[in-house]
């Protein structure tokens, strides 16, 4: 269980935000989300526009066996049933390994902790590598089995886009994440229950699991249990939740998937509110490019006199950017070009 010191409970709940207030409870969902059979010879445009309207949907038909998803669940599951002074062994995070309540180093916290892996294999983590250390091989294998086959789901989805966008060659996105120094991770999050909302402590007010951000990478796998939580952000500024679906994937639009189409497709901002008495568990693969990967709009995607939107950049420095800023911020913004003035 995360343990909270109090008279800090405050910090957790939620405040305004640029988005209208929620129009849905997390227990009344929003059943719009598009589903996309990947088996379907129409699932190319039907991603194409899930991206462009929602940033985000919801994947079936994905071939990830429900065993291999399991494994990863148990053994996450199993790690945080550790008393607190085991944990706390991995952390404070490097930004990888152990945290909890504490999200970044600029002042955001949540109801979570969660474990942050690494799967480039130049980067270098003692945290992840206390993790694996000091637990059964089945948690790494268990992380291994999984990392390979959300890498094989995010090359068939971003090729299927590239095929939605008619763009050449297939892989133009794909072997963006198919680099060896790919800077991909893996992250765990645990939302445990809170005693103080069972008392009623939060007078009807939402208590932040994670706050309100859009995802850097490319794209995100998402996947959790069927505890409720998970909101997103509409074009017109109102929160929905998602419906929860354990045997199911979601996929996030991230930050640079946004430049690489030059906003054709928006990065989806999304939030957690926890769950006042069940327990959540979230496993979330963000596929990301090689640090030294030049972000800029695919040159295949621009129309005749289509300016850019953004500047270039790297990887490198965006994701500088990203650990200067708070969740909520709005990231892109110093990378967009001005024009006219």
């Amino acid at each position: 269980m995360v343990v909270l010191s109090k008279p800090s409970l405050n910090n957790f709940l939620l405040t305004k935000s640029p988005c209208k207030p929620t129009t849905t409870t997390t227990t009344t969902m929003f059943n719009g989300i598009p589903v996309i059979d990947l088996t379907d010879p129409d699932a190319k445009t039907q991603i194409v526009n899930a991206c462009k309207e929602f940033g985000f949907f919801k994947v079936v038909s994905h071939g990830v066996s429900f065993e291999l998803i399991s494994n990863l669940e148990n053994e996450a599951l199993r790690f945080f049933r550790k008393c607190q002074s085991e944990k706390d062994r991995a952390g404070p995070p490097d930004p990888f390994g152990y945290g909890s309540k504490q999200i970044g180093s600029n002042g955001d916290v949540g109801w979570v902790e969660y474990i942050l892996l690494n799967t480039n294999p130049d980067v270098l983590s003692n945290k992840s590598l206390t993790i694996f250390r000091e637990n059964r091989q089945t948690l790494r294998s268990a992380v291994e089995e999984y990392i390979d086959a959300m890498k094989k789901m995010c090359y068939e989805v971003l090729e299927l886009m590239a095929d939605g966008l008619e763009i050449e060659p297939r892989n133009v996105l794909s072997r963006i994440l198919r680099n060896e120094k790919s800077d991909s991770c893996l992250r765990m999050n645990h939302y445990p229950p809170c005693p103080e909302v069972q008392q009623g402590a939060l007078n009807g007010k939402n208590l932040i699991g994670f706050g309100e951000h859009t995802d850097p990478q490319v794209i995100s796998v998402l996947r959790s249990n069927n505890i409720s939580g998970l909101q997103i952000c509409l074009n017109d500024g109102t929160w929905v939740s998602v419906p929860p679906d354990h045997t199911s994937f979601f996929i996030n639009v991230g930050d640079t998937l946004q430049v690489l189409t030059n906003g054709r497709f928006k990065s989806v901002k999304h939030r957690v509110l926890s769950d006042t008495t069940k327990s959540r568990l979230s496993m979330i693969y963000f596929g990301g490019p090689a640090l030294s990967e030049k972000i800029v709009p695919i040159a295949s995607l621009l129309l005749k006199k289509e300016e850019s939107l953004y500047k270039e950049f790297t990887w490198c420095e965006y994701k500088k950017a990203m650990y200067n800023s708070k969740l909520a911020d709005y990231r892109l913004g110093p990378f967009e070009k001005t024009y006219g003035n």
